[in-house]
């Protein structure tokens, strides 16, 4: 069983989203796309808990954030401008979720992709998405 580093200068802040609908928030120290799980360390005390083994063929997606408690009340806008990189894609998971942002990985046969929001005030650094959970991929 993992636990986290001593220090928390590498840990990354994340809101797990399960598909039966909920999620979970922590902090992630080993997140690989290449690997089938990862452990989610808990918010009140990640220096001292042993974590939560999550699998990735469990979730719809794991929302790398700013802060953890996030803004509820703010909603995402579609920026119109030009992307900085990357396309602009809009996925819409199979159960009615939409996120548009900016991929340079889409590949509907990977398991899955990491996209970016285009709104500049989004809580959202990058989304890891998994692909079998999206039932609608378009380029815009």
């Amino acid at each position: 069983m993992s636990t986290p580093p001593k220090t928390p200068e590498n840990r990354n802040k994340a809101v797990i989203a399960y598909l039966d609908g909920h999620r979970l928030k922590g902090y992630i120290y080993n997140f690989s796309a290449m690997k089938d799980s990862f452990r989610l360390f808990s918010e009140a005390d990640p220096l001292r808990d042993r974590g939560t083994h999550v699998e990735l063929k469990d979730l719809k997606a794991v929302f790398f954030v700013k802060d953890l408690s996030g803004s509820p009340e703010y909603k995402e806008t579609v920026f119109a401008g030009s992307p900085k990189s990357g396309r602009k894609l809009e996925i819409t998971f199979s159960d009615g979720e939409t996120l548009v942002g900016t991929t340079d990985a889409y590949n509907p046969q990977k398991f899955g992709f990491f996209i970016f929001p285009t709104d500049p005030k989004s809580n959202n650094l990058r989304i890891f998405v998994v692909n079998k959970n999206v039932s609608r991929a378009k380029f815009l």
